[in-house]
């Protein structure tokens, strides 16, 4: 006989998996996003030191860390 599970006792819609956002998330999102228009602001100004520097932060370091903490 299969069993069935029940969502009902759960508050607020929560789910197993389901991706739970924090203050610390948005603050590493916001300074991703911060880092990434910076670099690509300093790239049109043509910065070739610091705009990859920032772009490289930004897309490699601050965003994934945004989505997996």
């Amino acid at each position: 006989m299969a069993t069935t599970t029940s969502l009902a006792g759960r508050s607020g819609g929560e789910r197993d998996g389901a991706l739970r956002f924090s203050w610390q998330n948005l603050a590493l999102l916001v300074a991703a996003l911060v880092a990434i228009v910076a670099g690509f602001a300093l790239l049109a100004g043509g910065s070739t030191t610091a705009a990859p520097l920032l772009l490289v932060l930004g897309y490699v370091v601050l965003l994934p860390l945004a989505i997996i903490r």
